[in-house]
């Protein structure tokens, strides 16, 4: 009996001693004001601008491109996100399907001048950025700025000005999964400039349907159409055409891919700018739809958290989220559900070299959550029409009965392993997120 009463009592301090940790994290960065005053992020001088020009034009043509959309639906899409912070310029964008994510980051090396505020915007890069692009040489010095509503180019007396644009909702939806994909990816293999080249000019011709895999035979890397092991499986091989004008200026290629080769992604390193390059796993598939984030969403977080944690981030524009836990005393569990919270509402990218997050200073809107994730939205919605029936849960597996139309699924959880009888989990097996039944469910057992 007293050692139950000792047991207790110490639980009992530890909780409130990892509660008031938590109150403190709460009361330091809730408190923080964003600077909403200073219309100018970044302006100066690129160091690289010729290579800049052609890794942007790159990006545009990334943007223009589409591998499973129509003339209609590629109208409705625009140009790149542009973010200046930890003094650092990100250029981001996806193909018009949102299968192909593609960022350029320029390194504080290769800037010269005055970040006065860290910020995010969107802009529509039309003919004459593109021309103007085209048309500078190497060494030419070029001046650029970044605001809140514009992004410009400077080149002697001649300036291009585009102004910003709204954001596609298909564009944050891709950059909650992408974030997750790569902050689960490994490096697997660096190739040098010789190596790189040889590589891509082995790629097969002409729109590839079926798998094609990456392997190294000695120090040869090359593309076979027949698995082997350690082999890295990319879908849409063809797409990786896009990177073919940017491989004459680089130093070496760094290949990263996710644990079930859910996305591969490429990086090219050219002095102080670096492209990444990610693909989703077929041609067909944008980033948009996979439901990458949708587990971080199942355990109930308060609003107050996710502005505090939207705060922290502003403040520190990157961190590691296991230093993060650490320093500030919280669990990783919490700092992922968090994490994947900003995530969803388009706030975080993940840097590959830097192994975390870095913060994109966009509308901080809490509606985007559910809003941009339905399937999370019906199964709430599951919970609160009372279709969801726990059979029995135990630690180690939970069965349960969700009302369909007309129609009872069967969802059996057993550690990280799930499935549902419904006929999206017989479609996609889980590659795409869970379904709605599932997340009903997991929601229920993590209260």
């Amino acid at each position: 009996m007293e050692d139950t009463l000792i047991y207790n009592y110490s639980r009992s301090s530890s909780l409130e001693k990892k509660g008031a940790l938590e109150e403190l994290f709460l009361a330091k960065y809730s408190e923080i004001q964003k600077n909403t005053d200073v219309p100018c992020f970044f302006w100066g001088n690129v160091g690289q601008p010729f290579i800049l020009a052609r890794c942007l034009i790159t990006l545009s043509n990334i943007v223009k491109s589409s591998f499973s959309m129509s003339p209609f639906q590629m109208a409705l899409l625009k140009d790149p996100i542009v973010t200046a912070g930890n003094e650092r310029l990100r250029f981001e964008g996806f193909s018009h399907c949102a299968g192909v994510y593609a960022r350029v980051d320029v390194l504080p090396e290769g800037l010269d001048g005055e970040f006065l505020e860290n910020g995010t915007t969107n802009v529509d890069f039309n003919q004459p950025m593109i021309t103007a692009l085209g048309s500078i040489r190497p060494n030419e010095n070029i001046m650029l700025s970044v605001g809140e509503k514009e992004v410009g180019l400077y080149r002697e007396d001649k300036k291009i000005v585009e102004r910003k644009v709204p954001l596609p909702v298909k564009w944050i939806k891709g950059l909650g999964t992408v974030q997750i994909y790569l902050s689960e990816s490994e490096r697997l293999h660096c190739f040098n400039k010789i190596q790189t080249q040889q590589l891509f000019r082995g790629m097969p011709k002409g729109v590839i349907k079926s798998d094609y895999y990456l392997m190294v035979r000695g120090n040869k890397p090359m593309f076979s159409p027949v698995k082997s092991a350690e082999a890295i499986c990319i879908g849409g091989i063809h797409r990786l055409r896009l990177l073919e004008p940017l491989l004459p200026y680089i130093d070496h290629m760094k290949i990263f891919a996710h644990p079930n080769m859910q996305s591969t992604t490429w990086q090219l390193y050219m002095g102080n700018i670096r492209f990444s390059f990610s693909l989703s796993r077929e041609s067909w598939r944008g980033f948009s739809g996979e439901g990458a984030v949708l587990d971080s969403l199942v355990t109930d977080i308060s609003d107050e958290w996710i502005d505090a944690l939207d705060k922290y981030a502003y403040a520190n524009q990157s961190f590691n989220a296991t230093v993060l836990a650490l320093e500030e005393k919280l669990s990783l569990n919490k700092v992922s559900n968090l994490t994947g919270r900003l995530a969803a509402m388009g706030m975080l990218g993940y840097d590959l070299d830097d192994n975390g997050f870095f913060y994109r200073r966009l509308p901080f809107k809490l509606n985007r959550i559910l809003g941009l994730n339905p399937r999370m939205k019906n199964a709430e919605k599951l919970i609160e029409e009372g279709k969801v029936e726990i059979l029995n849960t135990t630690k180690e597996r939970t069965e349960a009965r969700v009302a369909g139309t007309g129609v009872h699924h069967t969802v059996i959880i057993e550690g990280e392993k799930e499935r549902c009888t419904c006929e999206w989990f017989s479609k996609y097996q889980g590659e795409r997120g869970p379904c709605k039944h599932v997340l009903a469910v997991k929601k229920i057992i993590s209260k």
